[in-house]
């Protein structure tokens, strides 16, 4: 199986800090990896390079064989990857179904002169747009939140919608940076069927940050151990959860407990 995502010796600093050094990681089509480490570690470092927020200093990155190692955020989302951020960015003076048709923003080809001159044209474009952005929240069952204004939904609604957002783009890679962040033990199970769902029914794969060890073992294909910029251990939740450097560099000297794995919906 081809990597979909490939990560070869990457590395960043910020000053005299040492942010990233020579990771490697592959990532095959439909996977679900997770990436963890102790806060600091590099992880966000490491989805800001692959989304184009950083440019490595060193290393290679590539999606689907194309080289994106220095190509700029916009055009790495048009070629099919989406995420989201551990703090929430949403338009929060704006609606939900606002916030997620801006996650269509990528896909849509008619612009305003466009809209213009071809009524007809960009008026069925909006149809089908907005097609999508309601198969996205029946999905995610925020259907009386669709007129809501963002800013005055509870917390974990919020990062739902932020998924919906991330979603709304029909990616092939989805980022997700710490989705769970914050949320009670509701909202966690919640959020994990979702991103199952994503990952399982919808075909995506998903590159994903997550602090609570309960859910990505529960979840992932995949764990990959980031300690200090380097990348300390990588395999299935259950070769990550034995390894001694995991157990000591992150997990402490208490091995994590393996929850139910969510219930299919």
């Amino acid at each position: 199986m081809s990597a979909q995502l490939s990560i070869h010796g990457v590395s960043k600093s910020f000053g005299g800090v040492q942010a990233v050094s020579g990771v490697d990681l592959e990532v095959g089509p439909d996977e679900l990896v997770s990436v963890i480490g102790p806060n600091g570690a590099g992880k966000t470092s490491l989805l800001n390079m692959v989304s184009g927020f950083y440019h490595p200093d060193r290393g290679r990155i590539a999606l689907d064989g194309q080289d994106i190692t220095r190509v700029a955020p916009y055009r790495i989302a048009a070629l099919g990857v989406a995420r989201t951020f551990q703090n929430i960015a949403l338009f929060k003076g704006m609606t939900v179904l606002d916030n997620l048709m801006l996650g269509r923003h990528v896909r849509m080809r008619s612009g305003v002169l466009a809209s213009i001159a071809y009524w007809g044209l960009a008026q069925r474009e909006e149809v089908r747009h907005r097609r999508r952005v309601e198969d996205v929240i029946d999905f995610l069952r925020i259907q009386d939140l669709r007129r809501r204004v963002t800013g005055s939904l509870p917390y974990g609604l919020q990062k739902r919608v932020e998924l919906g957002r991330a979603v709304a783009l029909e990616p092939k890679l989805l980022l997700l940076d710490e989705p769970m962040g914050g949320m009670n033990q509701e909202e966690k199970e919640d959020m994990a069927r979702f991103i199952l769902d994503v990952n399982e029914e919808w075909g995506t794969t998903v590159v994903l940050i997550e602090h609570d060890m309960g859910v990505v073992m529960d979840i992932s294909d995949r764990v990959a151990v980031l300690d200090m910029g380097q990348k300390i251990a990588e395999g299935t939740p259950d070769e990550v959860r034995a390894d001694p450097r995991v157990i000591k560099a992150y997990l402490g000297e208490k091995k994590v407990g393996h929850p139910a794995r969510p219930a299919a919906r």
